[in-house]
């Protein structure tokens, strides 16, 4: 089967208080091992990863950096995600690789930095929601907003952060090159963070200040592709509707009759399982045949079987 793999960020930071490089690559060593576990039993991967908080990092890296010394270049926020995908692209790829070769499988794995086409009228763009970066006082978030622009919110009682646009996807321009790769056979890490978000213009396309949801952008590649599966790898084995509650039940399968009520009673959370959820959901729509599946991590190879996770079916 030809399956497209979505990383949550669990496969990319085991411990969320350690973000350092060292931490990330000794996650991704884990995270390849559920990958080529599929890839041994002989289906095609492709991978879509997040870059949260490695593009949140970058943000304030820059930042600092300017405020140091003010002849060092503010990158726009696009670059700094396409930063991102080399940086998780190169940390998956060792990985990988690394995995394959223990196992004498003899396999292909690269990164294409991937930009992503979005509607310059997407209504993401009058609402922006998508967290990045650090915390701030709101002193400091005041301060941020005068002087670079940026828009603040308040996150949770933790502090305010900066939000900005999360559209969703429409096209992706490297789309002919990953799909030839991807059919030879090869193990293609693409669409990272969602994708470097672009406008055309003409025969241009311009980067903007946005953050596409990786869960969509991996259901968009699922259908260019054509793609047997799309498997949403998450924190979770299986969606949970009244989560964290007394009777909170796993949901095992579910019809898009049943994901259309839950959604509309808000069971699951913007920004969390609902993007995956709705994913799974255009994935099923989009042609017959599909299969889509919600699962952790560590229990990949199980969900194809039909032994843990959620899937959503027609």
């Amino acid at each position: 089967m030809k399956i497209v793999l979505a990383l949550g960020g669990n496969a990319l930071q085991l411990d969320p208080k350690d973000k350092t490089c060292q931490a990330q690559l000794k996650a991704c060593t884990e995270t390849a091992k559920s990958i080529v576990d599929l890839i041994e039993e002989g289906h095609i991967v492709a991978v879509v990863h997040g870059n949260g908080p490695q593009v949140g990092q970058i943000v304030a890296a820059v930042e600092a950096a300017r405020k140091f010394d003010e002849e060092n270049v503010l990158f726009p926020l696009d670059v700094c995600g396409a930063f991102s995908q080399g940086y998780i692209g190169y940390h998956l790829q060792n990985a990988i690789g690394e995995e394959l070769r223990s196992r004498n499988i003899d396999k292909v794995v690269a990164t294409i930095v991937t930009q992503v086409v979005v509607d310059k009228d997407d209504e993401g763009f009058q609402n922006p929601t998508k967290p990045i970066g650090s915390f701030y006082t709101s002193e400091e978030a005041e301060k941020l907003e005068k002087e670079h622009g940026y828009i603040m919110k308040e996150d949770a009682g933790r502090g305010y952060r900066r939000v900005v646009a999360s559209p969703k996807p429409i096209d992706i321009i490297e789309k002919d090159i990953i799909k030839q790769l991807v059919d030879n056979g090869n193990i293609i890490i693409s669409c990272g963070g969602g994708g470097i978000p672009v406008i055309r213009e003409g025969f241009m396309v311009k980067g903007v200040a946005a953050v596409i949801d990786k869960d969509y952008a991996a259901e968009k590649l699922a259908e260019i592709l054509d793609a047997d599966v799309l498997l949403i790898l998450t924190g979770v084995d299986r969606v949970c509707v009244n989560y964290n509650k007394a009777d909170q039940k796993e949901l095992i399968q579910i019809t898009l009759d049943e994901v259309d009520k839950y959604i509309a009673q808000g069971q699951f959370a913007p920004g969390s399982m609902l993007p995956k959820v709705e994913a799974c959901r255009h994935f099923i729509m989009s042609k017959k045949g599909k299969t889509a599946i919600i699962v952790s991590l560590s229990k990949a190879k199980e969900a194809l079987n039909g032994t843990s996770g959620t899937k959503i079916v027609y």
